[in-house]
């Protein structure tokens, strides 16, 4: 599988391309009009921060209770249900004289339901695709989901201009609503990937043992921490630049785009594996310009050239999955984008904080240099310790533990 018209030849790959990416186009309306309603009755760097990534911090609930659903539900189902939720709970946040923590409650129940969601959908395109067209595949789900933003925040503004930023709300909520009835016409009816019935114990049990990998857990480190904090550093667009908030979430979508299209089309094979680290550091590298508050022209190079690093999520996927047994990928991406949305919500936090005793500048720099310091411990030389579960060694033998809820041939294991 090696171009985008073999991933569109694949049954079911386009109606959850077009179930994300109507999801995308919702998060992109809904959530800087949501910030700027938050930030014009509060006039709180941190509240407008929490009202545009807040939910991310909600991710860590889910990815503590409702992951080993990931796996066992019907991913149809799964994937109309909570799109038709998040429309509901938008909606809801439209309402006038709505108390702004209300608003933040419908937020973190979202955050919550969204780490079951991302599991299902990445989880179902490792079933749909073939082993070797994951990372294309979720490539074109990412540029996808650039460009989608791209149109989404700069047809967000003009929607909280003309309408109201709580219009605008309304349009995300009927955005959620046809990604649900894109998902429900357009997949097919396919059975969980694991028996057995969801829990919270399971879902720590499973947790647990994909992070008992010292290879796998410097994976997850590097795809949550640098992330979630360039993320803070754009959680405070809106306090930074009031007015130009749009061109810079947009710039920031471009950017993304950009680096998704090199990755999955452009680099061989045989580079990915250098180019995660230095991918990462340029994630944050040009925020550290913000220190010296840039002119909108070279706050927007910044913003473009700093988002190509958003790309190493992809490396990392794979590296992920190359570490992974199959039967537990759904919830392996699930924890990924789990604590990577919590990470982002955790950043935006701190990152709001930092403004309110500072500025959205300084602020924004001291963040980018956390990110690279964290990135540079992630990648010095990693400790001796376990082997790495999920490779193969030669002759083809497997030496990986039973994922748990299976025994080691794989069967389910009775409950």
């Amino acid at each position: 599988m090696r171009t985008y018209q073999d991933l569109f030849r694949t049954p079911e790959f386009t109606p959850l391309f077009l179930t994300s990416a109507g999801q995308t186009a919702a998060q992109a309306v809904s959530g800087p009009a949501l910030g700027t309603l938050i930030y014009t009755e509060t006039g709180s760097p941190l509240l407008s921060a929490l009202a545009m990534f807040g939910p991310s911090l909600a991710q860590v609930v889910g990815a503590a209770t409702l992951l080993s659903a990931a796996d066992r539900l019907p991913p149809r189902a799964a994937l109309t249900g909570t799109a038709l939720l998040f429309g509901l709970a938008t909606a809801l946040q439209a309402l006038p004289g709505l108390p702004v923590w209300a608003a933040l409650a419908a937020l973190l129940g979202l955050g919550t339901i969204g780490s079951l969601s991302g599991g299902v959908r990445y989880g179902l395109l490792n079933e749909v695709l073939a082993k070797e067209g994951y990372l294309l595949g979720r490539s074109l789900l990412n540029m996808s989901a650039g460009a989608t933003q791209i149109g989404g925040f700069a047809v967000g503004g003009v929607l909280v201009t003309a309408l109201s930023p709580r219009g605008a709300l309304l349009v995300g909520a009927l955005l959620y609503l046809v990604a649900a009835a894109v998902a429900r016409c357009g997949l097919g009816r396919r059975p969980p990937r694991a028996a057995g019935r969801p829990s919270a114990g399971e879902t720590w049990r499973n947790n647990a043992w994909l992070l008992s990998s010292g290879p796998r857990r410097r994976v997850y480190l590097a795809l949550w921490v640098p992330n979630g904090l360039i993320v803070g550093c754009e959680s405070l667009f809106i306090p930074y630049a009031p007015r130009h908030s749009g061109p810079l979430f947009a710039v920031a979508a471009l950017g993304m785009l950009a680096g998704d299209v090199a990755i999955g089309r452009c680099v061989p094979r045989r580079w990915r594996g250098r180019l995660a680290t230095p991918l990462c550091l340029l994630l944050a590298a040009p925020y550290l310009l913000f220190a010296l508050r840039p002119a909108l022209p070279l706050a927007v190079t910044a913003v473009v050239l700093a988002s190509v690093g958003y790309a190493s999520n992809l490396l990392l996927q794979e590296r992920l999955m190359a570490l992974t047994p199959e039967k537990s990928s759904g919830h392996a991406l699930g924890l990924h984008a789990s604590g990577m949305l919590t990470m982002q919500g955790v950043g935006a936090a701190l990152a709001g904080a930092a403004a309110e005793h500072t500025s959205p500048s300084t602020a924004m720099a001291l963040t980018a240099a956390a990110s690279l310091v964290v990135t540079l411990v992630l990648a010095g030389p990693p400790r001796h310790g376990r082997g790495e579960p999920g490779r193969r060694r030669a002759g083809g033998t497997s030496k990986t533990r039973p994922t748990p809820g299976t025994s080691p041939a794989g069967a389910a294991t009775p409950r």
